[in-house]
């Protein structure tokens, strides 16, 4: 193993020793309770090591624990070759709400929902996620509608479709997921939960995918592809 990469996987480990120990303590003591230096010295490391990695204590929270920021535009740029892009996300905001509400459950998850109620600092943060994903969301729609792989119909004006559907359709779907935290529900609870709003999540996005590409069609505002 070369200097460089003993090095690269010195400061992965690194990263996630201090991941680790703040998530610990985070869960032990509440967010706003825990200050970074105490973060530090739990994992035996300087402070200016902690913010080497991670540049905000929200950011040392959420780390590696939003795999929905990223999750709706690479179902998107990774669906399979000929399925249409908003049929993809729909399928998978589908999954995602359903197994987000599943974690209702976990007591990993109840924690994460306890430390959120608690912190307003991270009430801001998520939100903040959410823009971050409904950004990545819309450009992967465009990409989809723009490039050469492009299948079934696309909007005339792919920036305002994606930009509208990204918004609409993420915002629905965080409703989904956030309305049963208020009150949570017993653990045994959550699986029918989840069920319903799995069914709600695919009648909602059914119905805005056919909406969408119903009046698009009517308004003449779409050009149809013929998948090669």
């Amino acid at each position: 193993m070369s200097d460089q990469s003993r090095r690269a996987v010195k400061k992965a480990q690194t990263r996630a020793h201090v991941r680790d120990t703040a998530q610990r303590l985070f869960s032990e003591r509440g967010f706003d309770a825990v200050p970074i230096a105490d973060v530090a010295a739990a994992a035996g490391v300087a402070v200016q090591t902690v913010f080497n990695h991670f540049a905000t204590k929200e950011e040392l929270y959420w780390a590696d624990r939003t795999p929905w920021v990223d999750g709706p535009a690479a179902a998107v740029r990774e669906r399979p070759a000929g399925v249409p892009a908003l049929t993809a996300l729909r399928e998978h905001l589908v999954a995602s709400v359903e197994r987000f509400v599943l974690r209702l459950a976990d007591p990993t998850g109840r924690c994460t929902i306890a430390d959120l109620e608690r912190s307003p600092a991270l009430q801001a943060a998520e939100r903040e996620l959410h823009h971050t994903a409904e950004a990545r969301l819309r450009d992967a729609l465009v990409e989809a509608w723009t490039g050469p792989d492009a299948v079934g119909w696309v909007p005339a004006d792919p920036r305002t479709a994606a930009g509208i559907v990204a918004a609409t359709w993420l915002a629905v779907t965080r409703s989904l997921v956030t309305q049963p935290r208020c009150p949570l529900p017993a653990p045994e609870e959550a699986a029918g939960i989840a069920a319903a709003t799995r069914t709600l999540a695919e009648r909602l996005l059914g119905h805005f995918e056919t909406e969408l590409r119903t009046s698009a069609l009517a308004d003449g505002t779409v050009r149809v592809l013929r998948a090669v």
